[in-house]
């Protein structure tokens, strides 16, 4: 995805390559577990684990050069590059992606990775940050029926969407993905 020049990204194209390699050196990580392979075996899954990892995150720092690139172009008071979730618990990750923070004067900021790799603790100060400016609904009532329909977000950005962050529509045979079960929903209650 290299060559679409906006903030989207997929590791699509990188688990095929990973498997190939896998598959073409005889690995076979599903019959022999690590404690049981020669040193030989044990250094190729770890240099293939290392490039997997290299390649995923070089990945990661150029979308988010993009997407710094174009947050501060909007906003160039913007002070703090913010990493939380999962990713954020990876100290290659938080390193790597520090080094884009500092290129482009800003700070770093994180959760501690003992909070990142809950996404209970992530889900919850999630509907924090929505509660604080009040984008929120109040709760049904409480005599009203099971069956209502809800709102279902499996997707919930903390921020505005803004359409030059991401890239032109292009069909799903293109792209390769499927359909966002939020815009499907949306686009269906337009129509």
């Amino acid at each position: 995805m290299r060559q679409h020049k906006d903030c989207n990204f997929s590791y699509a194209g990188l688990k095929t390559p990973v498997r190939l390699a896998i598959e073409s050196r005889n690995l076979c990580t599903d019959d022999i577990p690590i404690s049981s392979a020669t040193e030989e075996d044990r250094q190729l899954r770890a240099n293939i684990a290392a490039s997997f990892q290299r390649i995923a995150v070089l990945h990661l720092e150029d979308r988010c050069q993009r997407a710094v690139e174009w947050a501060l172009k909007m906003r160039p008071s913007i002070k703090n590059f913010v990493v939380s979730g999962g990713v954020a618990s990876n100290q290659y990750v938080r390193t790597r992606l520090n080094h884009i923070a500092e290129k482009n004067g800003l700070q770093l900021v994180s959760p501690p990775p003992s909070l990142c790799t809950d996404n209970g603790v992530m889900i919850a100060w999630t509907g924090i940050e929505h509660f604080v400016p009040g984008r929120f609904e109040d709760p049904p009532p409480a005599d009203e029926p099971d069956d209502m329909q809800y709102d279902l977000r499996p997707r919930w950005p903390l921020g505005e969407e803004y359409s030059e962050g991401r890239s032109v529509s292009r069909s799903l045979k293109t792209a390769r993905i499927h359909p966002s079960l939020t815009s499907m929903t949306q686009s269906s209650l337009h129509n």
